[in-house]
């Protein structure tokens, strides 16, 4: 169920000096070492995990997955790691040299065997980004899709710790649960919203996999792409005004880690509500959205009030 590589690496650097997700420190002796790459996946590893692992996140708490450089004490861990998990589909494209180049473990993706959707428009962009090869990597916006996650990242923690795999399993099949009740109640909030009103406008084609889940329609992003990294031209920026007026759409969403300005500026041009979202990250430790299920909560919430 989930894709494995393996690379020798080119150089090795001091040891794991960063521990994330906050807590003491695990012993250095104890655990399988296991590196994610965004706070997302770093979360449903540590559901699945427990306190077998001891595991490190490399994108700090609101960094653009789409745009994070590694710092040396994560190029540290990545060679340190007996497992690395990532979100995969091109949406850690940046970091796949410093895989290449330094992990030594098993490399993990956690979104093989999701059915991707396909990148359905034009890219655009001052710097001529196209769309991620492998369709849409914004996965974990479905609860579904985090559910293969789950068995993905439990596969892979039994594989490389099988004293252990009944302990990975018995807490995956715990969150498993916690993700289908989560999906239940996003249903029953998301029936709140007339559907001639479930109608998306973001800051980029982030919320592909909620939309076509729970019954509503991108109707158009400030960035024509997945990534973050790119800008729209002002025909564009036009265009997109022009439909946000015929089609009646009454907010605007951007995700908390990026510049706002450019929405500000169309939320203005339109009389719509600007409606702040987390997309590629969590909220520090007791913050809104410091868990994948509060994270979700949070943005159904924010959507289901401004558009109900």
């Amino acid at each position: 169920m989930f894709i494995i590589r393996k690379f020798i690496p080119v150089f090795v650097l001091v040891s794991l000096v960063l521990t994330a997700c906050g807590g003491t420190p695990p012993d250095v002796q104890a655990g399988l070492k296991v590196v994610a790459s965004t706070t997302i996946v770093g979360d449903v590893v540590a559901q699945v995990g427990g306190g077998l692992i001891q595991l490190t996140v490399l994108f700090p708490t609101g960094a653009d997955p789409h745009t994070f450089e590694p710092r040396p004490q994560d190029i540290a861990a990545l060679s340190d790691a007996q497992v690395v998990i990532i979100s995969g589909l091109g949406l850690e494209e940046a970091l796949e040299p410093v895989l290449e180049a330094n992990v030594k473990g098993t490399i993990v993706h956690a979104s093989d065997g999701i059915d991707v959707l396909a990148f359905d428009g034009e890219v655009s962009g001052q710097d001529g980004e196209h769309a991620h090869e492998g369709g849409d990597p914004h996965t974990w916006t479905d609860p579904n899709n985090v559910i293969v996650w789950t068995e993905n990242i439990a596969a892979a923690l039994s594989e490389a710790d099988p004293s252990n795999a009944a302990t990975y399993r018995a807490n995956a099949d715990a969150y498993i649960a916690s993700l289908r009740e989560l999906d239940g109640w996003i249903r029953s909030e998301v029936a709140q919203i007339p559907v001639e009103r479930r109608k998306l406008v973001t800051d980029h084609r982030a919320l592909g996999y909620f939309a076509d889940e729970y019954g509503f329609e991108q109707v158009g992003a400030l960035v024509g792409a997945f990534s973050t990294n790119a800008a729209p031209s002002a025909q564009e920026l036009a265009a997109l005004e022009e439909t946000i007026k015929l089609q009646n759409v009454t907010a605007v969403f951007v995700g908390n880690e990026v510049n706002p300005q450019l929405a500000e500026q169309v939320t203005q041009d339109t009389g719509t509500k600007l409606v702040y979202l987390y997309t590629g990250s969590l909220s520090e430790a007791g913050g809104e959205a410091d868990s994948y299920l509060n994270f979700m909560r949070y943005n159904v919430n924010a959507i289901v009030e401004a558009l109900k």
